[in-house]
């Protein structure tokens, strides 16, 4: 087989690229009044250009009452006012990619905001009527429907809040969410054409594509029954209905030359590749390399697995650390517990964020030398580490629906420090951030990694520059002791991650690529380090 042409190449872009996380609210303040927007990442668009990542991904920026973060949305072909209009949108979209940098957008199809037109217009007409055929309205149970239609769970972990409530007309509604959160009904025709044509209105506006939050929730088995732990099928995740959804979408994403990344937690391997066929989403996130502890067999094995969940239907595998709704990879890689586990969130875990710091370099060069796409969540090229809100500032649901058990979402939310001199790290210029910023935020300002060759911002930025010595090929293990994992993907080009207990002697090799810290006085790689050999 020759080379892909250069167009051919440029079309699968998302197959490799580097995928930078924008979560707009705390990203940058460009009119100074505490929250991030439009204007604030425009004005930041040559910081990610020199960053080097091929496109942004932006959390949903729609008109939103913010409830949940924005993932309530009350209308979808209109920008929030905290972040700016439509048009700067448009001019966001183009303005980045003249700089070589495409747009990616969150789509939320479960649910909408219970201010939405549609949502609104339902609560109106009453018990009964069409309006309330585009949701689940259901009567009750019990001897006057004072009991929920059925025992679904909630989608936010640690929560025993109902997934339904009542309304004075004795309907009761479906939120798997939040009940500012109403569940669409996905058999319902008009559920369909809206989505799509939502879909056509951002691709036409220059967006390469789209992120589909909770890709798996869509369809609901339509006789509602109760959930039962280990029934097949399941009623409410991972419906077959899905995928005639998915390959309708592809159809309009193939129309306008845009991809597709899903949402998809799901443990089955088969069934998650299911989603990634040819006449479905391009990718889907990997949520078992996010989730593994800094473990080399476990890390290994989760590369693998990942690897071939991905192999039969060709689809490329992506790799995160860290999102807008887990604990940042530099605190979670400094507890004893380095999985992810939202029960070992509690505010005051003992916390080593040297050791944390060490570890989220070597695993930024492992993520970026894997083949596939790989994702930065904003403020990881910075190293930041968790925050620990004050509970009087709390703002994620998560939070209050766990009464409190769950630290919630907030602590990797807080805005970015810019500029370690000016107010508020140079977030914004005027109001305090919508989320409190901690006493040494600056110190981890963009401005003054810039200056140092030893940051971990340089480290990204060398890092994503050299990525593609490891060209396209599949990965070949090397052997390596216990402890050590290392690979090739390219001839001559090697990355080794040392996680034993001691320093580890590095292959024969003619250069040190890169590093993610020094090695010892006798050449060897030091525990909790990575390199980039070549031959």
């Amino acid at each position: 087989m020759g080379q892909p042409t250069p167009a051919r190449k440029d079309m699968d872009w998302w197959r490799s690229a580097v995928i930078y996380q924008v979560y707009v609210r705390s990203f940058a303040d460009g009119d100074g009044d505490g929250t991030g927007d439009l204007a604030g990442v425009r004005a930041r668009l040559p910081y990610l250009a020199e960053l080097g990542v091929d496109a942004l991904w932006f959390n949903p920026w729609y008109l939103s009452p913010m409830k949940d973060g924005g993932y309530d949305v009350a209308d979808y072909r209109a920008i929030d006012p905290a972040f700016g209009t439509l048009a700067e949108a448009e001019k966001l979209i183009a303005e980045a990619r003249e700089l070589g940098l495409r747009t990616i957008v969150d789509i939320v199809p479960n649910h909408v905001s219970d201010q939405h037109a549609w949502f609104q217009a339902a609560l109106a007409a009453g018990p009964g009527s069409p309006e309330r055929e585009l949701f689940h309205f259901r009567r009750g149970r019990g001897a006057d429907g004072e009991l929920p239609p059925n025992t679904w769970p909630s989608q936010f972990a640690g929560s025993t809040e109902p997934v339904w409530t009542r309304l004075p007309d004795g309907d009761w509604y479906l939120h798997l969410f939040t009940p500012e959160q109403p569940d669409l009904n996905w058999a319902h025709p008009a559920v369909r054409q809206e989505h799509e044509d939502i879909l056509r209105f951002w691709f036409e506006r220059g967006v390469a594509g789209v992120r589909i939050d909770s890709a798996a929730l869509l369809a609901k088995d339509p006789a509602l029954p109760d959930f039962v732990e280990g029934r097949d099928p399941n009623p409410l995740v991972d419906r077959d209905e899905l995928h005639d959804i998915y390959r309708s979408w592809r159809a309009v994403a193939d129309d306008h030359d845009g991809i597709f990344v899903g949402e998809v937690w799901l443990p089955d391997a088969e069934r998650f590749a299911r989603y990634l066929r040819p006449d479905e989403l391009h990718t889907a996130f990997n949520f078992s390399f996010l989730s593994c502890p800094w473990d080399a067999a476990r890390l290994r094995t989760s590369i693998d697995t990942t690897l071939a969940e991905h192999a039969p239907v060709g689809a490329p595998a992506t790799w995160v650390l860290c999102n807008h709704d887990v604990t940042r990879t530099v605190t979670r890689y400094g507890r004893t517990d380095t999985g992810f586990d939202f029960s070992t969130k509690a505010f005051g875990t003992p916390t080593d964020l040297a050791l944390g710091t060490r570890r989220a370099r070597a695993a930024a060069l492992l993520s970026l030398a894997l083949p596939g796409a790989v994702y930065v969540y904003q403020g990881e090229e910075l190293g930041l580490p968790e925050a620990e809100i004050p509970v009087d500032r709390i703002q994620d649901p998560m939070y209050f629906r766990s009464g409190g058990a769950d630290p919630g979402r907030d602590g990797c939310r807080v805005p970015l420090p810019w500029v370690a001199e000016a107010p508020y790290a140079g977030f914004g210029s005027r109001d305090e951030p919508w989320l409190p910023q901690p006493a040494d935020w600056a110190t981890y300002a963009a401005d003054l990694q810039d200056r140092d060759p030893g940051s971990m911002l340089a480290l990204y930025r060398e890092a994503i520059r050299l990525r593609p010595v490891f060209g396209d090929g599949p990965l070949t293990w090397l052997p390596a002791p216990q402890g050590v994992l290392a690979f090739t993907r390219a001839d001559g080009v090697s990355c080794v991650v040392n996680l034993a207990a001691t320093p580890f002697d590095l292959p024969p090799h003619s250069r040190v690529l890169i590093a993610s810290g020094p090695l010892d006085d006798q050449g060897r790689l030091p525990k909790d380090t990575a390199a980039w050999l070549r031959a």
